[in-house]
């Protein structure tokens, strides 16, 4: 995990962090994940490269590394597909995906607006990733209260 522990969490936002430690976990090919706030701010995060080595760890830029970098994309490709579906009468944004060379970046809305992110391998089972983030949402969308939000920005901020 990173910048985040479990002491000093209510159970529903140590719940949170165990259903997200466990999609990467079940998923291969799952670089990070990320939960973001309907107003962009990281709540939860999971990059198991993080911590690999000092080297690794010393690699990445920012106070979160590549977590903090993926919910900043999370949040702007959020917006941009909330506007744009908006402008063609779409309704809302359940799901957006991007394949890239070298990587593949999957968005799926939460019920409360808040957004989980998930950068993958090129090579992984995109069906396998979707199935696992709706398990994800499915499990999570009920839990992000108000006051779940706030104690895990909170969490994130102070590096507990």
């Amino acid at each position: 995990m990173t910048a985040t522990g479990t002491f000093g969490l209510s159970s529903e936002a140590r719940n949170l962090q165990w259903l997200l430690g466990n999609l990467v976990e079940e998923v291969p090919g799952v670089h990070s994940v990320a939960v973001v706030s309907s107003d962009g701010l990281l709540l939860l995060s999971f990059d198991p490269g993080r911590s690999a080595t000092p080297a690794a760890a010393a690699h990445r830029d920012g106070p979160r590394g590549s977590s903090a970098d993926l919910a900043t994309i999370v949040s702007g490709i959020g917006s941009l597909t909330i506007g744009a579906a908006g402008l063609m009468n779409g309704g809302g944004v359940k799901q957006t995906m991007v394949a890239m060379e070298e990587g593949s970046l999957f968005v799926m809305s939460i019920s409360d607006g808040s957004l989980l992110g998930v950068h993958a391998t090129p090579d992984c089972d995109m069906s396998v990733v979707a199935y696992h983030m709706a398990l994800f949402v499915g499990r999570a969308g009920h839990v992000l209260t108000p006051e779940v939000r706030s104690e895990l920005r909170k969490s994130m901020e102070s590096g507990l």
